[in-house]
């Protein structure tokens, strides 16, 4: 099994619920599947450019001409996200550990997904077949955290439904969420039991995980 694990937390993992929560996920993976090849790309670390009309350009001018040539300048700015692709496309699962911003994802991780939903990199698109993926994975698993209390469904929450549609769009629906929220401790006098009871379902999706059914020809480049 093949794991690439995205992070956008800048906090050390003591101060950072999401992180707690990647521990403990990864952590049960680990013991259950000892074999499992594991990615992780640090976005602090790992620092995605905003897009680019050079981006722009180099992605998508060739799916309106084939015979469109790019410039060094529009290959250079494609760069960041072939990259980033290679793990994408390569993985089986996909893990998302990140607060909650202003009801949303931090900008770094949406800099990083306007990065590699990428036409040429981890799908093609035509009049013909629509959009077809380049990618294996079956699974996304998100690992949030939030100050406030959602509901399912709330209109407040842009998180989730972000990542469904732009991952929908190139084939992935299987999205699993652990969310600790409730975790200001001003407004939520129970925060600690919030965010233990996101760490065992952190866990428990974890067990979920290991026992995923993969393609046999996905195990086979693994090996």
């Amino acid at each position: 099994m093949n794991i690439l694990h995205v992070c956008a937390n800048p906090k050390p993992t003591e101060e950072s619920v999401s992180k707690q929560l990647a521990a403990a996920f990864f952590g049960k993976i680990i013991e259950l599947r000892p074999d499992v090849d594991l990615v992780n790309v640090d976005l602090y670390d790992e620092k995605p450019p905003f897009y680019s009309y050079e981006l722009y350009k180099r992605a998508w001018y060739p799916v309106f001409d084939e015979s469109y040539e790019p410039s060094k300048a529009e290959d250079m700015a494609i760069n960041y996200a072939a990259k980033q692709a290679e793990a994408f496309n390569a993985a089986d699962v996909l893990v998302l550990t990140m607060p909650m911003w202003n009801f949303t994802v931090p900008a770094i991780m949406k800099a990083w997904m306007d990065q590699i939903l990428c036409p040429g990199l981890t799908f093609t698109i035509s009049p013909e077949e629509g959009v077809q993926p380049l990618h294996n994975i079956k699974s996304i698993v998100l690992l949030v955290a939030s100050g406030g209390v959602y509901k399912e469904d709330d209109e407040r929450d842009a998180l989730s439904s972000q990542v469904r549609a732009a991952f929908g769009f190139i084939g992935i629906s299987e999205v699993e969420i652990v969310w600790a929220d409730g975790q200001n401790p001003l407004f939520n006098m129970d925060h600690e039991q919030r965010k233990e009871m996101a760490i065992e379902a952190a866990m428990e999706t974890a067990e979920d995980i290991a026992e995923l059914e993969l393609d046999p020809a996905s195990e086979a480049v693994a090996e």
